[in-house]
């Protein structure tokens, strides 16, 4: 046990996130076949398989399990520490993973990207979009931005946005083919352009209110999608009717390229907020992003 390497360790966790050697020897800066070799002697070593590999990916075995969860926080222990020295710079200096939505890049952290990296050349920004409520500790990502109503409670949260609606709009030449709809029920007449954040998930339903009372309707349609953004395409493309967030198609509106129907019915709900863990001591870089982007800065 004395000849496990702190750096095998590393490695081997490494591995299990990813769950490819591939992947983990690119992040570690060596080869896979040198990163194979690596976890086969640490599991020599030790004794006992860590890992179970297929011709398709890698995974932990349950003592891999049990090794991941011993010593993971150890060395996000010793990464945060690492980090900890930034504070001693002049400016706040690092990289943050932020996980958001297609349409919350475009209407808020696009608007005021170029003004926060002027602010802070030293801060590096990657966003993962993904229509998923992501666990932002399981994924490792320093913040998420989300709607309000989709947040857990145990998750500090910051307004980034003003309040938020979806809302049906079609193209003037689908409305030459078909009448608009004149209530919510109508859409069941109508082809709708539908989106499924994830592949196992279901479709979006149409959300609308009524006299204080939410309800959904589900239309039929030939098009499903994973991006607001082909949903939206294929709305202009006149190829049926679209539930598309207010602000991504407030401009196609307003020049005649769409037009907005049911409108009474589509009231707005709390907009986006970035949300972290309560837990996080946030770092110079960290607490430099939630002041640029809230609301009411």
């Amino acid at each position: 046990m004395s000849t496990v390497k702190t750096h095998d360790l590393q490695a081997f966790l490494v591995v299990a996130q990813e769950q490819s050697f591939t992947k983990a020897a690119v992040r570690l800066g060596v080869t896979p076949s040198a990163l194979s070799h690596s976890m086969r002697l640490l599991e020599e070593r030790l004794g006992i398989r860590l890992l179970a590999r297929t011709t398709r990916n890698v995974s932990p075995t349950e003592a891999g399990e049990r090794l991941m969860r011993s010593i993971a926080p150890h060395f996000e222990a010793i990464g945060a520490s690492v980090e900890a020295l930034g504070d001693l710079r002049d400016r706040p200096a690092g990289t943050l993973r932020i996980s958001c939505t297609d349409d919350s890049m475009e209407t808020i952290i696009r608007p005021r990207l170029a003004g926060f990296l002027d602010a802070y050349p030293d801060i590096t920004l990657e966003f993962y979009v993904d229509y998923g409520f992501t666990n932002v500790v399981e994924q490792r990502f320093d913040a998420g931005i989300r709607l309000g109503e989709a947040l857990s409670k145990d998750m500090v949260a910051v307004r980034v946005g003003p309040d938020w609606r979806l809302v049906v709009v079609g193209s003037p030449d689908y409305f030459e083919k078909y009448p608009k709809p004149k209530k919510p029920a109508d859409i069941t007449r109508h082809r709708c352009i539908h989106i499924r954040h994830r592949p196992n998930g279901a479709i979006y339903a149409w959300e609308f209110e009524e006299k204080g009372k939410e309800f959904t309707v589900r239309g039929d349609g030939p098009l499903v999608f994973n991006s607001m953004t082909h949903v939206i395409n294929a709305a202009l493309d006149g190829l049926g009717l679209a539930y598309a967030p207010e602000p991504l198609v407030a401009e196609h509106i307003a020049q005649g390229r769409l037009v907005a129907v049911l409108d009474r019915w589509c009231v707005p709900f709390p907009g986006y907020h970035l949300y972290y863990p309560n837990r996080r001591q946030p770092s110079p870089a960290f607490a430099a992003l939630v002041a640029w982007w809230k609301l009411d800065r």
